[in-house]
C-alpha cells in the first residue's frame, strides 16, 4: 500500500512546492490535493487543463504520485439540498473534479454525498443525492474516473450495510467507497466496515479518534486513539486492497514539517502491524 497525505495536513496557504517538498522529505509516496474556490492554493474551480498538467509535473519532480482529489466545497453545495440551484452547483464541483482528475491521470475523486439536518430528512438526503450522483456518474464513466463516496459526520449512511446498498443501487463500476477509518469509530468498527464494503473501496483515509472524548474534537494523531490498527490492516489485506492510504489530519499549531514527519512514521508502524502484534 502507498502512503499518502492530504493537502489539508498543512497550514492554510502552504504553497504546493512546500507541500510536495515536505511530503517527500517525510517519506510519503503520494499527495491528495483538494479542489478549492477561486484563489485557493493548487486546484480550484478555475484551474485550466494546462495548469493541472503543470501541477502533475511539479509533483513528479519530487517523486510523488497524485492519486485522488478531495474537496470541501460539497459541504457548501450539498447534493441533498432541497434547493435545485445548490444541487446544480454541487454537480459542477464534481464535474470539475472529474475533469481535472482525467487530465492529471488520477483515478478517484472524493465526494461527500449529502447531509441530514432538521431541514433535510434522511430519506430525502438518500433519494436526492442518489439522483444527483447518477447524473455525474455519466461523466465519471466517460472519463473513467471513480467517484469515491466518503463516510463522514453527516448523520448519513450510518452502517456499512446501508452504504454498500447505497453504492450498489447507483449501478455503476465508477460508484465506489472512499472509506475513512477514523470517521466510523464513534458508532462502529472500521475493520467490520472494510470487510462488508470489500471491493467497493477505491481509496482509504486514515485518522485516529478517542472514543472517550466522543465528539468532533476527539480526532487525534495516528496511534493516539482507539482504532485497532492491526485489525484494520488485516481487513484491508483480506479484501485485497493495495492502493493508497491517505492521512487526513489537522496541521500542528507550530512547525508545519513536523506533522508529516510524525504521521509518516506512524503509518510505517500501522502498515507493518497485524493482529498478532497487539492485544485489544
Amino acid at each position: 500500500m502507498l502512503k499518502g497525505i492530504n493537502q489539508w495536513c498543512y497550514p492554510e496557504g502552504t504553497s504546493l512546492k512546500d507541500v510536495f517538498e515536505f511530503s517527500r522529505e517525510a517519506g510519503f509516496d503520494a499527495v491528495e490535493l483538494n479542489l478549492y474556490n477561486s484563489g485557493g492554493i493548487g486546484l480550484t474551480m478555475d484551474t485550466t487543463p494546462g495548469e493541472a498538467e503543470a501541477i502533475v509535473t511539479l509533483a513528479s519532480s519530487y517523486g510523488l504520485q497524485l492519486r485522488s482529489i478531495s474537496t470541501g466545497l460539497l459541504w457548501q453545495s450539498p447534493l441533498s439540498s432541497p434547493d435545485s440551484t445548490i444541487r446544480e452547483q454541487g454537480r459542477k464541483v464534481i464535474f470539475k473534479q472529474l475533469e481535472l482528475a482525467s487530465v492529471m491521470g488520477i483515478d478517484t475523486v472524493l465526494v461527500v454525498p449529502g447531509s441530514v439536518s432538521k431541514n433535510v430528512s434522511y430519506d430525502d438526503c438518500y433519494n436526492r443525492s442518489q439522483e444527483e450522483l447518477k447524473k455525474v456518474l455519466v461523466e465519471a464513466e466517460k472519463r473513467q474516473v471513480a467517484i469515491g463516496i466518503e463516510n463522514v459526520w453527516n448523520k448519513f449512511l450510518l452502517s456499512p450495510l446501508e452504504m454498500a446498498r447505497y453504492i450498489d443501487e447507483l449501478d455503476s463500476d465508477y460508484a465506489t467507497a472512499y472509506f475513512d477509518v477514523g470517521n466510523v469509530l464513534q458508532f462502529g468498527f472500521p475493520e467490520q466496515w472494510i470487510r462488508i464494503l470489500g471491493k467497493r473501496i477505491s481509496k482509504v483515509h486514515v485518522k485516529d479518534f478517542s472514543t472517550a472524548v466522543g465528539n468532533i474534537t476527539g480526532f487525534v494523531p495516528l496511534l493516539a486513539g482507539d482504532v485497532n490498527w492491526p485489525a484494520v490492516v488485516d481487513a484491508l489485506e483480506e479484501i485485497g486492497y493495495n492502493d493508497t492510504i491517505t492521512a487526513e489530519l489537522s496541521p500542528y499549531a507550530i512547525n508545519p514539517k513536523q506533522l508529516p514527519n510524525d504521521t509518516a512514521r506512524h503509518m510505517d508502524v500501522i502498515l507493518a502491524s497485524n493482529s498478532k502484534v497487539r492485544n485489544f
